[in-house]
């Protein structure tokens, strides 16, 4: 019995520890180099920095992804209650072409940047993305304060976002 509970302990702590929440990006993410609408180059390090000071909702989305459509007026819901934060999209579309289109087409409201290779690329893989809409709220100082959720009304986002008024 006593190897038992000492097993079932030993499991739970390995467990706490992988879902524990990131709270800083991985060098190989901050290190990767986006687009911007004007098609310039931009490392993630960055973009970071020129809202440092402010908490920022990160939506990781793309044009084609019809849940990231479908979230879009929770997303402006967001907006809307949250006004002082930064909402920083970042695309995971194929091309700068579409990546655009879809920002006219959905009228999204933000900063916008545009990953270099993809869900599976660098940055997807420094964040773990496992499924489009992500949301995550970095603070003021820059750390990540909530690390995953994938819908724009989940109640951990909310929470975070009142914490850091």
């Amino acid at each position: 019995m006593k190897k038992i509970i000492t097993l079932l302990a030993f499991t739970f702590s390995i467990l706490s520890c992988t879902n524990a929440q990131q709270t800083e990006f991985k060098k190989e993410g901050l290190e990767n180099v986006m687009t911007t609408t004007d098609n310039t180059s931009i490392t993630f390090q960055d973009i970071l920095n020129k809202y440092k000071g402010k908490t920022i909702v990160i939506d990781v989305w793309a044009s084609w992804c019809s849940d990231c459509i479908k979230g879009m007026p929770k997303v402006k819901t967001l907006q809307e209650q949250y006004p002082d934060a930064t909402y920083l999209f970042i695309s995971m579309d194929k091309n700068y072409d579409a990546w655009i289109k879809g920002i006219t087409k959905y009228d999204v409201k933000g900063e916008h940047y545009l990953t270099s290779d993809g869900m599976k690329g660098v940055f997807g893989k420094s964040i773990n993305l496992d499924w489009i809409p992500r949301y995550m709220v970095v603070d003021k100082e820059g750390k990540i304060a909530l690390f995953k959720v994938i819908e724009a009304d989940d109640n951990k986002l909310i929470e975070t976002l009142n914490k850091l008024k």
